[in-house]
């Protein structure tokens, strides 16, 4: 043990990991960034295919860079096809711009192709990989801590820690309320209430004795602090990085961001039936009271619209995912965000 437990979970120079963003935002030149201004990197696995990634994971060992990688656990069917089809028909104008037939839609529902991302890291471990949306199966926590691969679950209370600490895992991710994009929650039909980052933290330390990766609402270096006194062993950014050169965000996220207009953000299923905190905007106004639960369901239904939404600088029909941080938001690279949180601490 070195005494400082970022070094010892994630081999970096500083307490700061690079959240992971799926959906484009987070890049490998992202992961660079973050690493090259000490902290560590993660690439965001979820809705991309295991040949995606381990063409990213060649990509950054071909300049020495190690990272860690994260996996969306895939659920149960939360969705029958009458509510999904009630729900495509609701939305169905939404489409229309683009050329989009929403209301014959049918419902996908998948695993994200699971298992051959597991497979992937098998072959070519790399040093942490961390689970979203529920608990991995304890084969493959064993068997990606057998390739020596630190493993991570994201949890959202003292009870979800718990559960991840009985699979053996070396650590966790405490994602509080004010996080950007998806909630954690194992349980989407009966989340528990909302925790703070901070109070999380010292809930599922102290329910585990494991190290703890903060994740929430981090928006400058006071927070940092906080959350590292709280007994955070490391301190994860995401939407401070959404504006930055090497952020994959679109052009229309990253104006929305800016936007003074923006009236904060919201918890939201309307985009793709989990729970997700992103700025609020006139699809959620519109939608959020019909929205049923239904991911991945929901989630490939607007897929389509979103896409276009963003190309074509709609942001009204755009999931702007952001955490409670994101006025602190700021252009230029990615290291100088680090580096000045890295700097303060």
């Amino acid at each position: 043990m070195t005494g400082e437990p970022w070094r010892d979970l994630f081999g970096s120079t500083t307490p700061l990991v690079g959240a992971p963003m799926a959906g484009g935002a987070t890049t490998v030149a992202l992961v660079r960034a973050v690493t090259a201004a000490g902290g560590f990197g993660f690439l965001a696995a979820g809705y991309r295919t295991a040949e995606a990634v381990a063409a990213d994971l060649a990509d950054l060992r071909a300049t020495g860079i190690p990272c860690g990688v994260n996996l969306f656990v895939p659920g149960p069917r939360e969705i029958d096809e009458a509510a999904f089809r009630a729900y495509a028909h609701r939305i169905a104008a939404e489409g229309e711009p683009y050329g989009l037939d929403l209301a014959a839609a049918a419902p996908v529902h998948d695993d994200d192709h699971w298992a051959d991302k597991i497979d992937l890291l098998l072959a070519d471990p790399v040093p942490v990989v961390s689970f979203t949306f529920g608990l991995p199966d304890p084969a493959a926590v064993a068997a990606l801590r057998r390739a020596g691969t630190r493993v991570l679950v994201t949890v959202t209370s003292a009870d979800e820690a718990r559960a991840a600490a009985a699979l053996g895992v070396d650590g966790l991710v405490a994602q509080g309320t004010e996080a950007g994009g998806h909630s954690g929650t194992h349980t989407p039909r009966r989340p528990a209430p909302p925790v703070s980052t901070g109070p999380l933290v010292r809930a599922a330390a102290a329910a585990t004795g494991l190290p703890v990766l903060a994740t929430g609402g981090v928006a400058g270096s006071d927070d940092v602090r906080d959350l590292l006194a709280a007994g955070a062993a490391a301190v994860a950014v995401g939407t401070l990085l959404l504006r930055t050169d090497e952020s994959g965000a679109s052009r229309t996220h990253r104006d929305a961001l800016a936007d003074p207009a923006r009236a904060g953000t919201v918890l939201t299923r309307a985009f793709t039936g989990r729970p997700a905190r992103g700025l609020r905007n006139a699809f959620i106004d519109r939608y959020e009271p019909h929205a049923p639960l239904g991911y991945p369901e929901l989630h490939h239904l607007t897929r389509g619209m979103r896409a276009a939404a963003a190309a074509a600088g709609h942001p009204e029909r755009v999931h702007l995912w952001a955490g409670t941080g994101y006025r602190q938001a700021t252009t230029g690279p990615a290291a100088a965000v680090v580096e000045h949180l890295a700097a303060t601490l």
